[in-house]
Parts: C-alpha cells; sequence; structure tokens
C-alpha cells in the first residue's frame, strides 16, 4: 500500500510536466495547425530564465570601506549581493527564494520569446506541410540550444529550492497512515500544485473570458470568425505567447529537480509528442488526460517489482500505451473524430 502510493504521487508529478509542456503543443497545434518541434526548447529557455534570474540577483557590488583595513594597510573591499544593495533586508528572501520569484522575471521573456517566433518564422509556415513545419522547428530548436550553450555553458547548472520546502512531508498522516509511513519531497509535491494551478488558469482563461472563447470559436472554424470581423490572426499570436508561457513555467519550476542544460528541452520533446498524439491532436483535455495517464504509467512501470519480471519496462511504457492507444483509437483519447483517422 506504502509503495503503491509512492509510486501514484510519482506519476502525478511526472504528469504534471508532462501535461504542462503538452498543453502549450497542443494550444499551437489546435489554434495554428503548426507542429512546432522548438516547443521543447522553450521548456529549457524557461528552466534558464530561473537561472539568469538567480544570477543577476547575486552579482557583487564593490565598494572601498576606508574605515576597514587590510593586514597591508589598505582599504577593504565590500562585496554586497546586487539583490541587497536592491531590497536591503529584503535581500536574502529573494535569493533564498530566487526559482519561485523567477516566475515573474519568466513570464513576460518567454511571451515575447512567443510571440517573437510566431511572427518571425511559424507564421510563414502555416499553409505548408507538417513535414515542412517539423524540420524548420526543429532546426530553430538547434539553434536554440546552441545559443543558450554558447551563453550559459555546456555543464548543468544547480538551481537551489527555498530552504522551506526541502525535506520531505508526511503524506501518510494527511491520510490517517501511520507517521512517517509515506513521506514525499516538498517540492515535488509543490510542483504537482503548481501545475494544477496553471493548468486550472489556461482552461479557465479559454472557457470564461471573451478572449478564450473567441479563440475556441477559432479553433472549431476560423473562416466564420473572420468573416465577423474578429482579427482572430492577433488573438491566435497572443495564444502561441501564452503557450510560450506555459511552456516556460513549467522549465521554471522544474529547476530544482533537474539542474538546467542545454538539452534539457530534447529530453522532454518526444514524450511531450507522445503525450499529444495519446490524448488526441488539438484536444486540451486529452493533452492533461494524457500527461497524467503516461506519469503514473511511467511510475508504477519503474517499480523494482514491475522490472525483476519486464526488464525495461519502464524504458518503453509511454511508447508501448501510445501504440496499443493508436492501434484501438487512431485520433487519441478525446482528439475530434477525423483527426489522424483515415
Amino acid at each position: 500500500m506504502e509503495a503503491l502510493l509512492a509510486q501514484l504521487l510519482n506519476g502525478l508529478d511526472k504528469g504534471g510536466a508532462y501535461a504542462l509542456i503538452a498543453l502549450g503543443l497542443t494550444l499551437v497545434f489546435g489554434t495554428l495547425g503548426v507542429v512546432n518541434f522548438a516547443h521543447g526548447a522553450l521548456f529549457m529557455l524557461g528552466a534558464f530564465c530561473a537561472v539568469a534570474f538567480r544570477q543577476l540577483i547575486t552579482l557583487e557590488s564593490i565598494t572601498i570601506d576606508p574605515d576597514q583595513l587590510s593586514p597591508w594597510g589598505t582599504p577593504l573591499e565590500i562585496k554586497t549581493p546586487l539583490a541587497q544593495t536592491w531590497f536591503g533586508e529584503w535581500g536574502s528572501f529573494i535569493v533564498e527564494y530566487s526559482v519561485p520569484l523567477s516566475i515573474v522575471f519568466a513570464i513576460p521573456v518567454m511571451l515575447l520569446i512567443g510571440i517573437a517566433m510566431e511572427r518571425g518564422l511559424i507564421k510563414h509556415f502555416y499553409k505548408r506541410p507538417h513535414a515542412e513545419q517539423i524540420l524548420v522547428t526543429f532546426g530553430l530548436a538547434i539553434v536554440l540550444q546552441e545559443v543558450v550553450k554558447a551563453i550559459f555553458g555546456a555543464n548543468p547548472i544547480s538551481q537551489p529550492m527555498p530552504s522551506a520546502l526541502q525535506g520531505a512531508a508526511d503524506v501518510g498522516s494527511w491520510l490517517g497512515l501511520a507517521p512517517n509511513m509515506v513521506t514525499y519531497p516538498w517540492w515535488r509535491l509543490t510542483y504537482f500544485v503548481f501545475s494544477i494551478g496553471v493548468l486550472s488558469a489556461v482552461f479557465a482563461f479559454l472557457r470564461f473570458t471573451t478572449f478564450g472563447m473567441v479563440v475556441r470559436a477559432g479553433m472549431v472554424d476560423r473562416e466564420t470568425v473572420g468573416i465577423l470581423g474578429i482579427n482572430i490572426g492577433r488573438r491566435f499570436t497572443i495564444m502561441f505567447g501564452i503557450a510560450a508561457v506555459v511552456a516556460g513555467l513549467a522549465g521554471v519550476m522544474y529547476t530544482p529537480l533537474v539542474p538546467p542544460n542545454y538539452h534539457l528541452g530534447m529530453d522532454f520533446l518526444v514524450l511531450s509528442f507522445v503525450v499529444v498524439v495519446v490524448g488526441g491532436m488539438g484536444s486540451l483535455p486529452g493533452a492533461v488526460a494524457a500527461g497524467f495517464l503516461l506519469g503514473i504509467l511511467q511510475s508504477f512501470a519503474s517499480m523494482n517489482e514491475v522490472k525483476s519480471i519486464l526488464p525495461g519496462i519502464d524504458q518503453i511504457i509511454i511508447y508501448l500505451t501510445a501504440v496499443v492507444i493508436l492501434l484501438v483509437r487512431p485520433r487519441g483519447l478525446l482528439g475530434r473524430r477525423g483527426v489522424m483517422e483515415s
């Protein structure tokens, strides 16, 4: 029971990351009809927004204190972190919580990057074959990762989590089990709650705002919405930026779990596309459902009891599940009828 509960928590944690990335991919495909192989790079750029934010606030300003002398009689240099120079006593708090606070920095940066990508490159491939879209966006992903490599280097850069969220929570006691029977890292729980919050915000935005309602109508019948005098193209551009923000936020909060490196986006790229295809191309609920489903299956497949019977199953379970689902239901779990079907 304890092992199963722990694996379920692991699956929900992984599923949250998969669902966030897949949701952005589905938004782009559903609105623009573009297969964006650069979406994994947006996840990576979000992670490096957290890195850049911490590097900025931990820069040190140097002042000379004539009242303090070195053993050689020269005035001492006083080094003060930039965050303390700017914010005084709050500086240490900002450094401590640099990862969650970097969300404020990442949102406008990722929004601008997404809009620039759509306006500068993606818009020229709307009516081109999907093979060409894949080639050009995959090339863009390689360019972005090489730019990041040139700026930040090739080695992973660790990002510390706040000390208050280190350690493990006694999840078992919350469920009425014996104390310390089932524990789970606080930050992974935080990431799961964060992913649920972002997913809920996106769905609420699309469901309850006029902007979102127009976007949903445009996803179904773009021509009719355009006839009504609505600039649906501009709204779709903004949605591309929002998709970039979602992927970027997923990357920001993932940095304490996996130190960011320049090929981080490629590590998640194939998985995210499998999630989208399993959920159904263009289906937002399908992307979320498939993300959590595949995350849970992968978690349970990684149990020693399972691997002792089926060695290596944890490496192929996601792809095996995708094959089975697509053989039975080619349009995916919640895909629209006719999509990916002959």
